[in-house]
């Protein structure tokens, strides 16, 4: 989907170094947002694997490699007031939108959750939450109502998390959402809904945030806004009366009997 972009890059700018952590990467990041096509990505989660068994095609496992290097005080690089795909209804206008890469490089520096911590299965901030992977929770809440309200919700949830990032260490990404049902049901649920209804710029938050000579972190979970926004697209939606009509075409001693398997 092109909103989000996995890539393994090289890490060779300084071999000799004892600490690893993304150099040579972000210089291949602002390659690939500035090549065709891929300049549509909001999302570009890329890293460097020194085994070489890495494989992009194997989504969950490329997004627990990520999740467990991640650190997220210093991997985390927008782009604000850029481009955007002109499809992309998620932006704050006709082709304007942000970007955000996730340079991920070096040892695991956590373990991550593989059940909802107790912390967050005893909130009383949120209806429900599920896990959809290693490290990754959907956590459903009240519908958008405007940015005014969601700075007001990221502040509560810092409010009762803020004591207890300690227990929050094996889950760095919280995505919220309308419906965990759907979400949860598969990944590429998960994928569609989170990387196609947010604007990293304005739908990304997170726990104990900061900001450093301009650069963004958080020292807690990363929050993903993947709620749906006003100014959205509708979801396109079979139509019932035209399904009944094509399936027929489909079934036994139909025109088109067998082509579908």
């Amino acid at each position: 989907m092109h909103p989000l972009l996995l890539a393994i890059g090289s890490e060779r700018y300084t071999p000799f170094s004892p600490t690893k952590q993304p150099a040579e990467l972000l210089t291949i990041a602002n390659h690939v947002l500035g090549t065709g096509q891929l300049s549509l990505a909001k999302f570009l989660f890329i890293t460097s694997d020194d085994s070489n068994s890495l494989n992009t095609h194997n989504v969950s496992e490329f997004f627990s490699f990520i999740l467990e290097r991640i650190h997220l005080e210093r991997d985390i690089h927008f782009y604000t007031q850029t481009t955007m795909d002109t499809l992309d209804y998620s932006g704050t206008g006709l082709n304007t939108g942000s970007k955000v890469v996730f340079a991920a490089y070096g040892e695991k520096i956590r373990e991550l959750d593989i059940q909802v911590p107790d912390v967050l299965k005893n909130s009383t901030l949120f209806e429900n939450a599920k896990m959809i992977l290693p490290g990754i929770l959907a956590i459903q809440t009240k519908s958008f109502i405007s940015e005014f309200e969601t700075t007001k919700e990221i502040e509560r949830i810092n409010s009762c998390l803020l004591d207890r990032l300690s227990e929050l260490q094996g889950m760095p990404l919280l995505t919220l959402c309308d419906d965990v049902e759907f979400i949860a049901a598969n990944l590429k649920n998960f994928l569609w809904v989170t990387f196609t209804r947010t604007n990293p710029s304005h739908d990304i938050h997170g726990i104990a945030v900061f900001q450093v000579n301009k650069h963004w972190g958080c020292k807690g979970p990363l929050i993903i806004d993947a709620r749906v926004k006003p100014h959205h697209a509708p979801p396109v939606e079979l139509d019932t009366a035209t399904v009944r009509k094509t399936d027929r075409l489909f079934i036994e001693g139909g025109s088109l009997e067998g082509v579908l398997g």
